[in-house]
């Protein structure tokens, strides 16, 4: 399974992890490559087998690394915008065409799985808010399948096209748990 998440926070893995976990799966992560040198966190990055990525590298072996394991019939889990969302409405951004691309390799839908309410405890800038008992929402979509449409790896403008109808279904899906957000919780 090939689930691509919304990005609004650093929170956002444990988040994804824990709804991962409760299907009775363990996820995989395509995570930026910084984290498996981590002081604190590296044991856990490489003993619970996530994958690293060397952004802005040019580098695929993340991607045929995520195509084995979605062979193997593994969770992995992406972050199409590929960094925390830097919108101020915490809206996903543009995407990446990795997921589109993964997904047209392994031969699998990509299932669409968004949060909101995180975005205040753990961001990129400024202060977090550690309020006791917010409440951080995660909602599953349906399949978003690009496997029956034609299109080829190579086409880089279908690809493309893909991964921003992808990004649509996303912010869609996030527009929803946004605007039943419960009143009183500040979350972007």
């Amino acid at each position: 399974m090939l689930i691509a998440c919304n990005h609004a926070s650093y929170l956002d893995p444990l988040v994804n992890a824990y709804a991962v976990v409760r299907a009775n799966r363990r996820p995989r992560f395509l995570a930026k490559d910084d984290l498996f040198r981590a002081f604190g966190i590296r044991w856990a990055m490489r003993g619970t087998h996530q994958i690293p990525v060397s952004r802005g590298t040019g580098d695929q072996s993340p991607l045929r690394n995520a195509e084995a394991a979605l062979r193997a019939n593994q969770v992995v889990v992406v972050y199409p915008e590929g960094t925390v969302t830097d919108r101020s409405d915490g809206l996903p951004m543009e995407g990446k065409t990795g997921t589109v691309r993964l997904a047209l390799a392994a031969g699998v839908p990509i299932l669409p799985m968004v949060s909101w309410g995180s975005a205040p405890v753990w961001q990129k800038s400024g202060p977090g808010s550690l309020r006791p008992r917010r409440p951080v929402r995660v909602r599953v979509g349906d399949p978003f399948d690009v496997t029956g449409r034609g299109v080829s790896i190579d086409d880089h403008d279908a690809v493309r096209a893909l991964t921003e109808e992808l990004m649509v279904v996303l912010t869609a899906e996030v527009e929803v748990l946004r605007t039943a957000y419960p009143p009183g919780w500040a979350s972007r």
